[in-house]
Order: C-alpha cells, then structure tokens, then sequence
C-alpha cells in the first residue's frame, strides 16, 4: 500500500511539473559553484562595501568538511583567488568577496582594490589544488545581478 501512494504521489509531483530531483553530483554530494553575484548594487566605485557585494558562492553538499587548501576559484580573464588552510563544513557555504575583509568560516576576501566579474559575462571555474577541474558557471546577462550556479 505504501509503495502505491508514493508511485501516486511522484506521479503527481511530476505531472505537476513540481517534481525537484537533485543532479547526479548533488544527490552523492559534491563541493560546487552555487552562486555569483556579479553586478553589485548601485555605482562601482570600487568601495570596500561595493567591491563586497561581488561574489562567488561555494556549496558543500557532502556528509564532511572538505579542506580547500589550495582550491581555486577563476575567472575568464584568469583572475584567480586560492584558498589557504579552509575547511568548509557540511552542508555550508562560503562567500569569497572580491574586496578586502576578515577570513571566517562564512566569508573570505580576496582583498583586491578593483572588480573581478564582469557585469555583462563571464565565467567562474573552480579547481581542486591539483588543477582538477570541479566546475564552471558561466552567465551573459544584464538583465539580472546574479546567476545561480
């Protein structure tokens, strides 16, 4: 009897086109890209709080921390953040801000004085400290400030 009510009720999620299963990667659990937000709020004036407001979202879905000692975070044009000694929590993610700031276990900073996401398009790839390639996550947009990932 359980097992009819489930196949109905998946059947029903699906035909209701609300049916929300994990990708491959997602459902074993993985570290991804999860957002950029590439456009900040209002005039780039290179301040500490606007060059803050660009960023990219790193996603641990896995059962474990996962140290990211030398990970790296890209953009098309090569600009490049590496982690140091940073373990990023199950289920967490981490905020790499591209302005200056205190490293916590939420958000680190890539201290630089001028934008790294194009506002237009770009891509960020993330990279294992060995050069193994993770992920990328491209966007070509002005329409919106942010794409998820």
């Amino acid at each position: 009897m359980l097992r009819t009510r489930t196949f109905a009720a998946v059947a029903a999620a699906a035909a209701s086109g609300v049916l929300l299963l994990p990708s491959p990667a997602q459902a074993a659990g993985s570290v991804h890209l999860y957002k950029i937000y590439y456009d900040s709020p209002g005039t780039d004036n290179r301040s500490t709080a606007s060059l803050n407001a660009e960023y990219v979202q790193i996603r641990n879905t896995t059962g474990a921390g996962v140290n990211l000692r030398g990970w790296t975070v890209t953009d098309a044009a090569n600009h490049k953040y590496t982690f140091g000694n940073f373990v990023l929590g199950k289920g967490k993610i981490v905020t790499v801000h591209t302005g200056r700031g205190t490293n916590t276990t939420a958000h680190v900073y890539q201290n630089r004085g001028a934008y790294v996401w194009n506002n237009d398009r770009d891509t960020a790839t993330l990279r294992k400290a060995n050069g193994a390639r993770v992920g990328a996550c491209s966007y070509n947009s002005t329409r919106y400030d942010y794409k998820w990932c």
